[in-house]
C-alpha cells in the first residue's frame, strides 16, 4: 500500500470522527480509492465505520454512488419503450422479515409493472434478496445481459449486487466482510445496472430516509418513496413499510418536490400486527416453500398484509394507482387471483441459463 495514500485518508477519516463533512467529489475520490484496494482494509473499515457514525449527508452517498457505477458497475440497455421500476433495501435494519421486498416484486410484475431489482446475499439476515431468488429457482449467478432480457420478456429481473458479474472491482469484497450499516449499502442499492428512474426504497434507519430521498433526486430519479418501518413498542426498525407499527416515508413526485409523512396501517383498514407474524421460518430452509405458499395467496394474516402493501407501493409510485389505498386493492387482487405465481414461473425461466433445473427447484416448493 502507498504510505502517502493510506496517511492521506487517514485524514479524511479524522475529519469525519470530528464531525465534518465531505464534498460529493471527496466522498467519490476516497470510494474510488476503496474499490481500488489502494489504501489498508483497516483504513476502508474505519472510514465507513467514522462516516456512519457521523451521519451521512446526500453528498456523501452521492459521491459514493458515482464512483461505484461509473467503475463497478456493468451497465445495461433495455428497451426505449420500457419503463422500469426498482424495489429494494439497504439492509443491516434491526428487526429481519421474511422477504418482503421479493414479494412485492413479484405481485407488482403480476400488475404489469416492469421491475429491474438489485439486490444482495444476506449479510446480517437468515436470506437475503439473492439468496430467496436462487432458493426459488431463479439463476443468480448469471450474466448482466441475461438479467436485462429477463426484465424485458418476463417483467422483473434481479441484478446481484455481489456478483463480479455485476460489480466487477470490489463491492462484493468490500461488503461480504461488514456487518454493519454503512454508506454502501445505501448507495450500492442505487447502483442498479439498469438504471431505473422509479423506486420504493426501503432504509436502516429513519434518520436515513431524506438523506436518501435527496441522493435519489440529485442521481437523476423521477418517481420515488423511500421508507423505514417501526413497530410499536420497540426501537427496532426495518427496511420496508410496516404492517406492526408507523411507517415513515419521503416522497419525490415527478415536479421535483419533496414531502415527508408516516402512515399506520389501519389507516387502510388492515390490522397492526405483531412483529413474530413476519420474521423469517426459524427453518432457513422452511422459508422458500413458505414463500410460494404466500405467492400462491395460500397465506393471511401478517404475512400477506405485509406483501400487498409494500406492493402497493410500487403501484403508487409507478402511477398505476392513485392512492396507496388503491394499490392495495389492486396488489391484493394479483395476489388472489394466482398472477403473482405466474410472475414468478415467468421468472425463473426467463432468468436462467438452465431454465429446465430452474423450474424443477420451483415445482419442488409447490
Amino acid at each position: 500500500m502507498n504510505i502517502e495514500k493510506n496517511r492521506a485518508f487517514g485524514a479524511l477519516i479524522t475529519r469525519l470522527i470530528q464531525k465534518q463533512s465531505l464534498t460529493r467529489q471527496e466522498s467519490k475520490d476516497a470510494f474510488t480509492e476503496m474499490f481500488k484496494n489502494e489504501v489498508s482494509e483497516m483504513q476502508q473499515g474505519a472510514f465507513l465505520a467514522a462516516l456512519n457514525a457521523k451521519r451521512e449527508t446526500a453528498d456523501e452517498v452521492a459521491g459514493s454512488w458515482e464512483a461505484i457505477y461509473e467503475i463497478d458497475t456493468h451497465k445495461v440497455r433495455l428497451s426505449e419503450d420500457i419503463v422500469v421500476v426498482e424495489n429494494s433495501g439497504t439492509g443491516m435494519d434491526t428487526f429481519k422479515t421474511f422477504n418482503i421486498s421479493t414479494a412485492a416484486s413479484l405481485i407488482a410484475s403480476a400488475g404489469g409493472i416492469c421491475m429491474a431489482r438489485h439486490g444482495a446475499r444476506a449479510i446480517t439476515s437468515k436470506c437475503g434478496t439473492v439468496d430467496m431468488a436462487e432458493a426459488l429457482g431463479v439463476d443468480v449467478e448469471c450474466d448482466a445481459d441475461i438479467v436485462a432480457k429477463s426484465i424485458e420478456t418476463a417483467g422483473i429481473g434481479l441484478f446481484n449486487g455481489m456478483s463480479p458479474k455485476i460489480h466487477p472491482m470490489a463491492l462484493g469484497r468490500i461488503l461480504s466482510q461488514i456487518c454493519f450499516g454503512s454508506t454502501l449499502n445505501i448507495a450500492a442499492s442505487l447502483a442498479n445496472p439498469a438504471m431505473p428512474k422509479i423506486a420504493v426504497r426501503g432504509v436502516y434507519s429513519k434518520t436515513m430516509i431524506r438523506p436518501v430521498i435527496e441522493v435519489m433526486k440529485v442521481i437523476g430519479f423521477e418517481r420515488a418513496l423511500v421508507v423505514h418501518g417501526t413497530i410499536d413498542g420497540t426501537d427496532k426498525g426495518m427496511d420496508e413499510a410496516s404492517v406492526c407499527g408507523t411507517t415513515w416515508c419521503s416522497e419525490l413526485s415527478a415536479d421535483g418536490t419533496i414531502r415527508d409523512y408516516k402512515f399506520r396501517p389501519e389507516q387502510f383498514s388492515m390490522d397492526c400486527h405483531g412483529s413474530t407474524a413476519i420474521a423469517p421460518d426459524s427453518n432457513i430452509h422452511n422459508e422458500p416453500r413458505r414463500f410460494v405458499s404466500l405467492i400462491q395467496g395460500k397465506e393471511s394474516g401478517a404475512r400477506k398484509d405485509s406483501a400487498v402493501l409494500n406492493a402497493a407501493l410500487i403501484y403508487y409510485v409507478a402511477d398505476k394507482a392513485k392512492t396507496i389505498e388503491d394499490g392495495i386493492g389492486q396488489a391484493a387482487k394479483s395476489l388472489e387471483k394466482n398472477l403473482a405465481f405466474d410472475a414468478l414461473a415467468c421468472w425463473v425461466k426467463a432468468q436462467n441459463r438452465e431454465p429446465e433445473t430452474g423450474l424443477q427447484r420451483l415445482s419442488r416448493l409447490i
